[in-house]
């Protein structure tokens, strides 16, 4: 990720640019603060899963940005909050985790965090657990040196516990302390680190300026914090899953090919905004790439350059570029041109079936082998209406397979109609 740059002093109004702030403390002491020098960013995630997800990925994009202009990215595992669960956004309470869970989570997570903030650089970028200092703490120490300074009419005026308390499942002591340990993580990265700003959703407003509040009282300092506005597509769903399944970071949950599609995807309406919030571009290129996007939404440059920069982000350029070339594949004319790893990565994606070369002799039964027939009856009538295709060419009756251009030696791609695809695998003789 290279060497530290200067420190950028237009920071935060890139992000306003952005539309990535919703609420701040002092906007014009923050802004002052971020162009002074560099400093410690922190965002925090739970590690509730061996992934983080998409809905992740603003935090860690907005790390990113920090570290890119020459500010410390301190990146927060959350492996105590993690056995207590934030009740943000929640209507229950979570399950509660071990801790040989929390640690392979932990572990997984700091891979994925590794590919897009450097942590190789203590000084450029680290992540903490706040088990670490929040497990010694005892309970008496916890409430003399903590609980004081904050007053039960600060926690009962926070929007998320004021809709806990009036569900029907009402909130737990466990859950309701769960601001009081966020504030402390502030606390201690503030002493340990130099932190000065805690960052995340609109949701966490009122865990985060928790802790600036408790910040204040105890080191007479005044410290930030921002948040964004809370990223859903323009039909009000929310971001970051797809089907109602999540979308994950880690490539065995999702791979970059599923992430690709999950971007390209992205309605024409929105594609502006997330290339704003997800793009390490620059606003006036992004600009510009919607502007040509509004003008031919049927070219898809917008999804496309959205799809691309995220994939390279979360993978790398050669991944995103796999994944974009499997993707064409399935609809060129002539696939002829296209490399193995683009074959392989297909292979994962779409129904993949190994035949031996001598099974190419009845098309018939390997239309039907494939599931791109429910029957040889139905297989003839497909081919005399000319909806199969082989390697992009219409197949029909008149055709044989064993006839076909073997693509890399041991691949045919079949289709039926436009949306029904099948990679075929030749086993050749020994």
């Amino acid at each position: 990720m290279g060497d530290m740059p200067l420190v950028n002093d237009d920071l935060i109004a890139d992000l306003e640019a952005r539309g990535l702030i919703h609420d701040s403390t002092d906007r014009e002491h923050l802004r002052a603060q971020v162009a002074e020098g560099p400093i410690g960013i922190y965002y925090g995630c739970d590690p509730t899963a061996d992934s983080l997800h998409v809905g992740n990925l603003i935090g860690l994009v907005m790390l990113r940005r920090f570290q890119d202009a020459g500010h410390k990215a301190i990146a927060l595992a959350g492996g105590a909050t993690g056995m207590i669960g934030d009740p943000s956004g929640k209507s229950e309470e979570r399950n509660l985790l071990d801790d040989d869970t929390l640690n392979h989570n932990v572990a997984c997570i700091k891979e994925q965090l590794g590919r897009i903030v450097d942590l190789d650089d203590p000084q450029r970028g680290v992540l903490v657990d706040n088990r670490e200092w929040t497990q010694p703490i005892s309970i008496l120490e916890f409430l003399r040196d903590v609980g004081r300074h904050v007053t039960v009419n600060q926690m009962l005026a926070r929007e998320s516990i004021k809709v806990r308390i009036n569900s029907e499942h009402g909130i737990s002591f466990t859950e309701f302390s769960y601001m009081l340990l966020q504030a402390n993580d502030y606390l201690h990265l503030f002493d340990e680190y130099g932190c000065m700003i805690q960052i995340g959703g609109s949701d966490q407003w009122g865990n985060i300026i928790s802790g600036v509040d408790l910040i204040r009282r105890k080191r007479q300092t005044a410290v930030h914090a921002f948040s964004w506005p809370l990223l859903t597509a323009s039909d009000g769903s929310k971001i970051g899953k797809t089907a109602g399944a999540r979308v994950w970071l880690d490539p065995a949950k999702t791979s970059p090919y599923t992430l690709r599609q999950h971007m390209m995807q992205t309605a024409d309406a929105d594609v502006r905004a997330q290339l704003l919030t997800f793009s390490l571009r620059d606003v006036a290129e992004i600009e510009e790439i919607a502007a040509a996007h509004a003008e031919a939404p049927h070219k898809r440059l917008g999804q496309r350059t959205l799809a691309t920069d995220v994939v390279s982000l979360v993978h790398s350029p050669e991944a995103a570029a796999a994944a974009e070339e499997a993707a064409d594949l399935l609809f060129a004319s002539d696939p002829t041109g296209a490399s193995e790893q683009a074959f392989e990565t297909l292979a994962a994606e779409i129904p993949h079936t190994r035949l031996h070369v001598d099974e190419l002799d009845d098309p018939i039964n390997v239309f039907v082998a494939t599931d791109l027939a429910k029957s040889n009856g139905d297989a003839r009538r497909t081919m005399d209406q000319g909806a199969y295709y082989v390697n992009g060419v219409s197949f029909t009756a008149n055709d044989q397979l064993s006839d076909q251009k073997r693509l890399h030696g041991k691949y045919l791609l079949l289709r039926k109609g436009k949306k029904s695809h099948h990679l075929v695998e030749l086993i050749l003789p020994a």
